[in-house]
């Protein structure tokens, strides 16, 4: 039997070995956007998930934060802002008292170009000297509170002080997280760099820390806590397709909201398996570029058995950013005390510039090398940069299974021709 890849424009066909037999090879096809992006984002406010209309939400005299997620996501900001900028108008809240945070989190800071092209011209107009990037560093961030787990929530000033704060993000599959969205608006994106340290460092290898999973998720159910403190009071979630089209629109309650949306999310997403593979075959399509094309092999690792094989099928043709990444995995330090090193606050001075998402990356990755056969194929990284990683390198997926196949003859195989926008599940 013929399966195949995705691996950028073309696909790669290829056979299984005799011994190898699939548990799933379940390919999910791309979904469309709506056809009226504006009509789907006015649906969504007019008919709010557990909360009242940002219409009635507002009052004259309040001061308003609108808050937006940065230019690693594909958000619509453009579109929904002054679709909500014009309900905050209509309840007696004119633009002079709206302000417009970045919600970058620890992500590079953009430029005020870079945020006029993602919030549009019409929204750099009308709120001209008010649309500001969260700075993480800030001295003047304002310490409200604890989570009920001793997590310290240090938030932007802004949103410390404001009488109404809405938001405005992205809801999809998160390796950690269970989903994006949500109140992560608000933790990691105005919080403080030590505050997304504390939080981040602290529950990351939690095994209830996964994608798909929100009850009992310490990682998340402490972003939930954040996002009370700081009187999140609405949001505004997407569902977007890798041509960046709107699929659903989601608001309300951040909380009653983010639940929808995520269910919804898995709805599109989710491959059930009967049982973990020993091998994972996955290609990072349709989110080949950069870091993003290490998602994939993060799903992997959810469906395969300790000791199994990842075959990962990533192009590599922007590598650059993963660079500082590779270099650190080139280090004897084993996954558990690098994490110990992160948990103490020393970070190597290669990888501070970075986001803390980032240098987590660290962790699992090498948490990968010991814990799996990582076979990496792909032609825009060489053997001896995969080789630094501790993965074994394959020139082509032929040559992969070949060199998994001679010291696992026998294997289930789970398939993945789109590993990068897919929830694995093993029932």
């Amino acid at each position: 039997m013929s399966y195949h890849v995705n691996y950028g424009k073309e696909k790669i066909d290829f056979s299984l070995p005799k011994g190898w037999d699939s548990i799933s090879a379940e390919d999910k096809p791309p979904i469309s956007g709506v056809k009226d992006p504006m009509q789907e984002i006015r649906s969504a406010l007019d008919h709010p998930i557990g909360s009242a209309r940002i219409e009635e939400l507002a009052r004259p005299g309040m001061e308003v934060v609108l808050l937006f997620d940065d230019l690693q996501r594909p958000t619509p900001v453009h579109l929904a802002l002054p679709e909500m900028m014009n309900r905050l108008n209509r309840a007696g809240v004119p633009d002079e008292r709206i302000t417009g945070i970045c919600a970058l989190g620890t992500h590079p800071v953009p430029t005020l170009e870079q945020l006029g092209t993602k919030v549009g011209k019409e929204v750099l107009s009308r709120l001209r000297g008010r649309i500001l990037p969260h700075d993480p560093h800030a001295s003047d961030n304002v310490i409200i509170g604890k989570t009920h787990r001793g997590t310290l929530v240090e938030v932007n000033r802004s949103v410390a002080f404001a009488d109404l704060i809405i938001g405005v993000g992205e809801c999809m599959p998160h390796p950690i997280a269970g989903f994006g969205g949500g109140c992560k608006i608000v933790m990691p994106g105005v919080s403080s760099y030590r505050s997304v340290a504390d939080h981040h460092f602290n529950w990351m290898r939690h095994r209830n820390s996964r994608v798909n999973l929100l009850d009992g998720n310490s990682f998340y159910e402490e972003i939930v806590d954040a996002g009370r403190l700081s009187r999140l009071s609405f949001k505004l979630d997407f569902i977007i397709n890798e041509k960046k089209e709107i699929i659903r629109a989601f608001a309300g309650d951040p909380v009653a909201e983010h639940r929808e949306a995520s269910q919804y999310a898995a709805s599109l997403y989710l491959i059930p398996l009967s049982k973990l593979a020993d091998v994972t075959i996955t290609s990072a399509f349709p989110l080949e570029i950069g870091v993003q094309a290490t998602k994939a092999l993060s799903m992997a690792r959810l469906c395969t058995r300790s000791g199994g094989a990842i075959i990962w099928v990533a192009p590599q043709k922007e590598a650059g950013s993963i660079m500082p990444l590779v270099k650190e995995m080139a280090s004897d330090e084993s996954a558990a005390d690098f994490h110990r090193r992160l948990i103490q606050g020393s970070i190597p001075d290669h990888l501070k510039s970075f986001g803390i998402s980032y240098i987590m990356q660290v962790v699992y990755f090498k948490e990968l090398a010991e814990k799996f056969n990582v076979v990496h194929v792909t032609d825009g990284l060489s053997p001896e940069q995969v080789k630094m990683m501790k993965f074994s390198y394959s020139p082509n997926i032929e040559d992969a299974i070949r060199q998994v196949s001679e010291k696992m003859p026998q294997a289930a195989v789970a398939l993945f021709p789109s590993g990068g926008n897919i929830i694995p599940e093993v029932r």
